[in-house]
């Protein structure tokens, strides 16, 4: 499995949830760890930057460039957890089993699920009620959502919704699938998923089914480096390659199902509408 997918899958699409005990971390001061960027991006929207004490790899938000990396791709470092003394750690079901020492250890675990698009407000609404900023929490999500529905709006006039392929792997394909909150954004934008067929989130998709599909855009996550196999099929033989529409995501905003959402929309919107006139021949 391609490493970009296997941050995609612990990152962003994991399965149930564990709701935790009632809250206990609504002070002014209880320290918060999160254990993916997108808890990270959420805890400082809606002001709480102050209690966090630790996060994970690849967290940028504003404010924790010097906080201690306790969490990756690969595992979670219980240890450090336990000597920063949080009150609240946040992490998806995904991480449940590097997590039960802190969890013997009294420190309240919160797993939520972070697939979906509507699981964007729906963590920012239990967020903001464990942290006791349920009022900021409401106001960012109305913010979002009316940034999202200013996109859709525009997208609703398009003559033809292009189809776009998410390219998470090469060798083998990895994709986006029906059940990801990328699929999603691609459908606020006004495209359409070039991978349907794959209901997973995310998952590998066949050379063959590629080419049925001929997508009429193709964006990639950087790591994947596409342009060194473009000349090799399935890939050459993509009409969106032989015209260049072919664009690197930004994985922050694409990838990362959080409050930074909204530019990531604003970004497919600038690449599919051009195409929405009619069907790229």
């Amino acid at each position: 499995m391609p490493l970009v997918v296997a941050v995609a899958l612990l990152y962003g699409c994991a399965h149930g949830a564990r709701n935790g005990s009632p809250a206990t971390a609504r002070g002014t001061r209880a320290r918060i760890v999160t254990l993916v960027p997108s808890f990270a991006d959420d805890v400082v929207a809606i002001g709480a930057t102050a209690r966090l004490v630790g996060v994970s790899a690849f967290t940028d938000a504003p404010g924790t460039q010097a906080l201690p990396r306790v969490a990756d791709a690969t595992g979670v470092d219980t240890e450090a957890i336990m000597l920063l003394r949080p009150a609240l750690v946040l992490g998806i079901p995904a991480q449940a089993r590097f997590l039960q020492a802190l969890s013997r250890a009294g420190i309240r675990v919160v797993l939520l699920p972070d697939d979906t698009y509507d699981q964007i407000f729906g963590d920012l609404r239990r967020i903001g009620a464990l942290v006791g900023r349920e009022r900021q929490a409401d106001a960012t999500i109305e913010r979002l959502q009316r940034r999202g529905e200013a996109v859709r709006a525009r997208a609703a006039g398009f003559r033809y919704h292009p189809s776009v392929f998410v390219v998470l792997g090469v060798a083998p394909i990895w994709t986006a699938g029906a059940q990801s909150y990328i699929s999603t954004l691609i459908a606020v934008a006004g495209g359409r998923n070039a991978a349907a067929d794959l209901h997973a989130a995310y998952g590998q998709y066949s050379a063959e089914a590629l080419l049925r599909a001929q997508p009429d855009i193709l964006i990639e996550d950087p790591a994947t480096d596409l342009a060194a196999v473009e000349a090799r099929e399935p890939w050459r033989t993509l009409r969106a390659v032989q015209r260049h529409d072919v664009y690197a995501l930004d994985p922050d905003s694409i990838e990362r199902p959080g409050p930074n959402y909204p530019k990531g929309l604003e970004w497919l919107f600038a690449r599919i509408a051009p195409l929405s006139r009619s069907r790229p021949r």
